[in-house]
């Protein structure tokens, strides 16, 4: 993901800007919240096709308010089950490393833990409240590799 900011704001060199692949073009001076708000927009349309809500199943997902709904019923999740889910979600169908999932979930210091237990810990959470709400997706565990989320 590209966004170009850049104090030259003519048409030619915002036409050069989209023509090398950026994804949006910010001309300075400009207000943080705007660019805040572009990066939101970029991440969207290339995560969830350009919708706010992503729908797998009977689930819906709201990833700027951190909200997940499944048939039509909120269910609350902790900060990383949601993260972990989102996680899946977006890379739904895909065998994900649990290495990868740590590194996107818990980030860089993930590297200092003895073990997985931690991600084992949020991923049977998670898969209680799918099963329970009746979500219409499951997490499968590849065994000593990782998790992919598939539509049952």
């Amino acid at each position: 993901n590209v966004i170009i900011i850049s104090a030259k704001n003519s048409v030619d060199d915002k036409l050069k800007g989209f023509e090398l692949g950026a994804d949006d073009y910010l001309t300075k001076p400009f207000h943080i919240a705007e660019l805040n708000a572009r990066i939101k927009s970029v991440l969207r349309r290339k995560s969830f096709e350009g919708k706010k809500n992503i729908e797998i199943a009977s689930v819906s997902i709201d990833p700027e308010e951190s909200v997940v709904t499944i048939n039509q019923e909120q269910v609350p999740l902790n900060r990383k089950e949601f993260d972990v889910l989102l996680y899946l979600v977006t890379n739904k169908n895909r065998l994900v490393t649990r290495t990868a999932l740590a590194e996107k979930v818990w980030g860089d210091h993930v590297d200092e833990a003895d073990d997985f237990e931690f991600i084992y810990s949020q991923i049977k959470n998670l898969r209680k409240k799918l099963k329970d709400h009746q979500a219409g997706i499951e997490i499968q565990a590849v065994y000593g590799v990782g998790y992919k989320l598939i539509v049952e």
